[in-house]
């Protein structure tokens, strides 16, 4: 699918982001994970793709695999929409990654990487990967470390200084295998308004 595909609903379709920064990645030499099997970008496995959020992605699972993530709620086709679109106008800062699974046009694995632009470090840019989820019955794949390495590996090819995620610390010593360490004298603090 390229930029403005028609939907079978007959919307114009977008990505979120221009596809061929994924193409670009040098993931071969860039990788920090072991994939036995070996998986890459443009093989994530059989009948996968694994490539930017579409807007058509409402209709292919995108918030019901976002639920086995966490709490998402009720977004309607419209609210969705909206908020893609929302991402999408403040470019260069939201790089949504799916993976598809092209037998069943569903999504079943996803990762956000945010670019965070500062005033810091010569106005330097900072990452940071959330939202990283696979479909249950495809865990074991190793679908999750490739989402983790594309997204790292991306936050290098658009600049920024550093890269950051939050957690478990059960997960910890998972993400340190892609060059995540627990800083001394950082703590992750959080203040909730909603449940």
């Amino acid at each position: 699918m390229t930029t403005n595909d028609k939907q079978a609903n007959g919307v114009e379709d977008e990505p979120l982001f221009d596809p061929s920064i994924l193409r670009e990645l040098d993931f071969e030499h860039k990788s920090r994970a072991t994939y036995n099997p070996n998986i890459s970008p443009q093989n994530p496995g059989e009948m996968l793709k694994l490539r930017p959020l579409y807007k058509s992605d409402y209709d292919k699972g995108y918030m019901n695999l976002l639920s086995q993530l966490t709490k998402v709620g009720n977004v309607s086709r419209e609210e969705f929409e909206a908020r893609f679109n929302d991402l999408k106008g403040c470019g260069d800062t939201y790089y949504i990654v799916v993976i598809e699974d092209m037998s069943l046009n569903q999504v079943i694995g996803t990762g956000t990487l945010v670019k965070e632009r500062k005033f810091l470090r010569q106005c330097a840019s900072r990452g940071r990967i959330e939202d990283i989820v696979v479909n249950n019955a495809y865990r074991g794949k190793q679908l999750g470390k490739l989402l983790l390495d594309v997204l790292t590996i991306l936050c290098q090819k658009i600049d920024c200084y550093k890269l950051s995620l939050e957690c478990l610390d059960g997960m910890v010593k998972f993400y340190k295998q892609f060059g995540f360490d627990k800083e001394d004298g950082q703590n992750y603090m959080v203040q909730r308004f909603h449940d």
